[in-house]
This record gives C-alpha cells, sequence and structure tokens, in this order.
C-alpha cells in the first residue's frame, strides 16, 4: 500500500450523496491512465440540501462512509488524500432559494469533514457546465479516447478514436455534453480543454429543473392545475389502481414548482393513477418548448445546441429506469417505444404482482421512462437513425460514471497539458538492436 495514492470525492446530489474512493500507483507518471474505484459508500437518508432546515444533521449522515473509507485508506497515508465534496442542482436551488441555509449546510459538513485526518482540499457547487464537462472527461479518460499506454510503454493520444458524448440525469438538473461537427455558435455553451497535446471544443450545457425528480414534480403541479377539482387530481403516468395523498406544501416546495397565483385551498389532496401512456406522453411534452428561434438549431427552451454528433454514454438516471426496464442493450428505438407503452398500460396490480421488491418507486417509473424518451428525442434532438449511439450505462472500466472522477482528475492535477514523456530511457531500435545481438 505504500507505493498507492488515495482520492475521496463526496458526491453531494439533489436526492442522495456518496463517497467514491479511488486509488492509483503513486510511482507512476501523474497516476494518468491508471486511476480505480476502489468502493462507492452511500450516505444514508436524502442530500444535503433537503437539511436546509437542520443543517447539523447534514454533517452527521457523512461519518458512516468516512469512518468506512478510514478502514479503507491505510492509517499512514489518511493525512495525504486529498478530500473534496461537491454539490449540485440541488445546493444550487437551495441557494437560489435561500443562501444562508445554504452555506450553513455547507460548514456543518466542512466541521465534520475536518474531523478527520484528511487532506481536505473544500466543498464547492459545481456549475452546470463543470458537471457536464468532468462527467465527459470521465466518460473519455475510462475508456481510453483521450490518452492510453501503447505496446510501445508510452502514453499516447489513440489515432483515429472518437471521443464520446455525456448524457446525465440528477435529480434535479440533467446535462449535454459532447464534441459537435462545426463551431459553436454560443459561447455560453461552448467549453475548450488542452488534454495530452489535444485540443477539445465541447459544447455543453445543464437544464436546472430538468432532473427527474423536478421534472415530476413540474408535471403534478401542472396536472393539479389543470384539475377540475382540488382535492382530487387524475394522473395518466401512474398506474390505474393506484392513488396517493400529496400535501401542497411538499409540492410547492421548490424554485422549480412556483406556487401559482390562485393557490389551490386544499392542504392535502389525493392524487389517481389512470394508466394512460398516450396522455402520459402528452402532458410530459408540456413540460418543454420546443420551437426553436429562426435560422437556429436548439435543445428545448430556446437553449442553442449543434446537431448530435458521434457516440454518447447516457449514466446516473437515464441508465437506472432503462435497466429496471430491461432495455439498456442497445435495442431498437421501436422496441423501447414497445415496452414502455406496455408497461405503461400495465395496472397497480399487476405491477406489484410483478416487481413485489420495488413497491416504493413502482408508481413513477412510466412517468420517469416517458420523461426520458421526451427529452432524448424532442430536447436533444436524437432520431431513429442516432438512437443507436446512445449507450445507457452505469460503469466503465469497473468504475461508476459520473462527475467525480473527471472532477478529482482536475484538481488533483493529474491529467496533465501536455504529452506525457516516455516511460523507457531507450530508443525502441536501440531495444530491437539489443535483443537482436542478445538472440544472436
Amino acid at each position: 500500500s505504500a507505493s498507492l495514492q488515495y482520492g475521496l470525492v463526496f458526491d453531494a446530489g439533489s436526492t442522495h450523496t456518496a463517497l467514491y474512493i479511488y486509488q492509483w500507483p503513486a510511482n507512476k507518471e501523474n497516476g494518468t491512465g491508471i486511476v480505480s474505484q476502489v468502493e462507492a459508500c452511500a450516505v444514508s437518508g436524502p442530500g444535503i440540501s433537503s437539511y436546509a432546515d437542520s443543517p447539523a444533521l447534514a454533517g452527521t449522515s457523512l461519518k458512516p462512509c468516512l469512518d468506512k473509507a478510514m478502514m479503507m485508506v491505510p492509517a499512514k497515508l489518511h493525512q495525504e488524500t486529498p478530500t473534496y465534496l461537491g454539490a449540485t442542482a440541488g445546493m444550487r436551488l437551495l441557494r437560489e432559494q435561500n443562501s444562508t441555509k445554504a452555506e450553513r449546510v455547507f460548514a456543518e459538513v466542512t466541521k465534520t469533514i475536518r474531523q478527520y485526518p484528511v487532506d481536505f482540499r473544500g466543498a464547492q457547487i459545481l456549475t452546470g457546465n463543470e458537471e457536464g464537462t468532468f462527467g465527459w472527461i470521465t466518460v473519455n479518460y475510462l475508456l481510453e479516447t483521450l490518452v492510453k499506454f501503447s505496446f510501445a510503454e508510452k502514453w499516447e493520444h489513440p489515432q483515429g478514436t472518437e471521443v464520446l458524448g455525456a448524457l446525465d440525469l440528477g435529480g434535479a438538473s440533467t446535462q449535454i455534453t459532447f464534441q459537435p461537427g462545426g463551431t459553436i455558435e454560443d459561447q455560453n455553451t461552448s467549453i475548450l480543454l488542452r488534454l495530452y497535446s489535444t485540443n477539445y471544443s465541447l459544447y455543453t450545457h445543464s437544464y436546472l429543473c430538468y432532473g427527474q425528480t423536478q421534472a415530476l414534480k413540474m408535471l403534478l403541479a401542472a396536472l393539479c392545475e389543470g384539475s377540475s377539482s382540488p382535492q382530487q387530481v387524475s394522473h395518466p403516468c401512474y398506474p390505474k389502481g393506484y392513488w396517493e395523498n400529496v400535501t401542497t406544501a411538499a409540492l410547492y416546495d421548490s424554485p422549480c414548482v412556483p406556487m401559482p397565483s390562485t393557490p389551490s385551498p386544499a392542504q392535502v389532496f389525493t392524487v389517481t393513477g389512470t394508466g394512460d401512456p398516450a396522455a402520459c406522453k402528452t402532458a410530459v411534452e408540456k413540460l418543454f418548448n420546443f420551437s426553436c428561434g429562426a435560422h437556429r438549431t436548439c435543445g428545448f427552451n430556446g437553449i442553442y445546441q449543434p446537431p448530435v454528433r458521434g457516440q454518447f454514454f447516457a449514466f446516473s438516471g437515464f441508465y437506472y429506469t432503462f435497466h429496471f426496464l430491461n432495455i439498456t442493450g442497445q435495442q431498437s428505438l421501436g422496441h423501447v417505444n414497445s415496452t414502455i407503452w406496455a408497461f405503461c398500460n400495465s395496472t397497480w396490480k399487476e405491477l406489484v404482482e410483478d416487481f413485489p421488491q420495488e413497491t416504493e418507486r413502482l408508481h413513477m417509473y412510466c412517468s420517469i421512462a416517458v420523461y426520458i424518451l421526451t427529452l432524448l428525442l424532442d430536447g436533444y434532438k436524437f432520431d431513429e437513425h442516432t438512437w443507436s449511439s446512445i449507450h445507457f450505462s452505469k460503469k466503465a472500466a469497473n468504475v461508476d460514471i459520473g462527475w467525480t472522477l473527471g472532477f478529482m482528475l482536475n484538481l488533483t492535477n493529474m491529467i496533465p497539458t501536455e504529452a506525457l514523456v516516455h516511460v523507457k530511457g531507450q530508443q525502441p531500435d536501440l531495444w530491437a538492436s539489443a535483443i537482436f545481438f542478445i538472440v544472436l
């Protein structure tokens, strides 16, 4: 273990927090290309932004995973283990809502991490563009499209290898990042990277409020406002036979779901599933504005986006729901559509019998699947031809895909801006001559 180095990164998302423990050989050139994931520890409870009114609990929630990390990292390496906490859209929304509460949450998580003998380098809120870019770096680093160790035992930029795009779906935001074919017209969506002596001009955009949790809230709020009865709301995406009581306070607790100008007098209302996939699709489409300005290509809500190009990795929320529906295996768009349609037509009784272990989230899978399909096809403008370029995956090279690895590589300077030096001290032709004479 003396020849290994470790790094810890907390991914503080909107719905949950996870701690990723990475390791790499200390004697390798910048540790590049050989970072591996030792462990992913899920922090129990909701995301840290949920502790806005009791910030001390945000810090306390991290302790079991930090304790686990202290056991996995050798004690003599604790003090030189770089440790970071990155928060994403949940904390972005809390900062918009109440910056004082956001600062208190950060103060408490910082206080907790500082109790451990690690090289804590701070807690920060990532911008949407940073989240998208670090996710892109993670995917391409793991799949060796940026750099790889060649047979000549040197680090080389792979010739003729296309970089992949990254599609990320969280609880409160969604990101798309890829290398377009032409110039990027809107500089707000442009990122320039120089990695291993190669320049990359990337398109990236993060849509706040269009992560799956917030999108489902916006959907329910729209259905409430369109309902004839304030106490009874029909939900076409929920299965027939399912119902639940929802409080008005729980629905309108986010900047993504503003309280209507004439709020309903009902403090609690009943949501009843009707299991109607066609009506579900129509309701989900109303969450977006798909029209673009003149002479402009766009994603949705008027945001500029060049046409999608190349292969894409879709991870996080994109993967989990499609994995549950068993449609992550490069199936055709027609097959994906028919699978989702059939699932959305199932009654609550049928679903509970078929998936007894999944009852907590079972009623939401139809709406999330329809939302993902609408986001990818109508939002990001994939079609039946480009659909096959999307690879739904949780891991690459046995490492979880997300922004955390790219974030750590960047902050520990393990991605140098210039090409790495040769590992061998002799030229290949000298080695060849030496071997020839030895054999002779």
